[in-house]
């Protein structure tokens, strides 16, 4: 029996040419805003560089200055706006790559550290309907927390998620595309691994 293929692309980087999560926060908020917001986190991000704090709390920092109190149904609506945005950020390439491995019958999985929210839409859209990324915390109120419902979607969480959802490794053939050093754990552990190859 010919085992299924699972190819799994990680998104920043790797289907777009740059990070999402710089791109969104530029679309839901002004210039004044973005200044002012990351002067005041300017030490968070020297503790990052300096490698003093990890990236998933040097994220999660961020991501809860600009958007706890949001409420869901507004995030969820600039998710969806933000698609249209991300088209012009996607490779050609990786479009076409991710198009073929389609109509060749294989399921296409996004596996990103980026917020699952506007890679939803995104991949909704382009008949991809299997995002793992990193989640974000809403109280009973439907208010967002700022802080992140699951570990940041990098590393060796990348592999622990998808092996969550995918449990019977040795079922599936595994490929898998990435770009960066968040990459390298889901790279080693498919079948065929390819670093920056898009």
């Amino acid at each position: 029996m010919k085992k299924e293929t699972i190819v799994a692309f990680d998104f920043d980087g790797t289907i777009t040419h740059s990070d999402t999560f710089l791109a969104f926060l530029r679309f839901t908020h002004s210039a004044t805003r973005l200044v002012s917001g990351f002067l005041l986190l300017l030490p968070t991000l020297v503790l990052y560089k300096l490698g003093v704090i990890p990236n998933y709390k040097a994220k999660e920092r961020v991501f809860r200055w600009f958007y706890r109190g949001w409420h869901i149904d507004r995030f969820d609506g600039k998710c969806k706006e933000f698609t249209q945005h991300i088209e012009k950020l996607v490779r050609p390439t990786a479009r076409d790559l991710i198009t073929r491995y389609r109509n060749d019958g294989a399921k296409v999985v996004v596996v990103s550290a980026s917020i699952e929210n506007w890679l939803h839409y995104w991949c909704i859209n382009n008949g991809i309907d299997t995002v793992i990324g990193t989640k974000i915390e809403i109280d009973q109120q439907g208010y967002i927390t700022g802080r992140f419902a699951s570990k940041n979607c990098y590393g060796p969480e990348k592999v622990n998620r998808l092996s969550a959802l995918y449990p019977a490794r040795e079922s599936y053939i595994l490929e898998a595309y990435g770009d960066s050093r968040g990459d390298k754990e889901l790279i080693l552990f498919a079948d065929r691994g390819y670093m920056n190859k898009i």
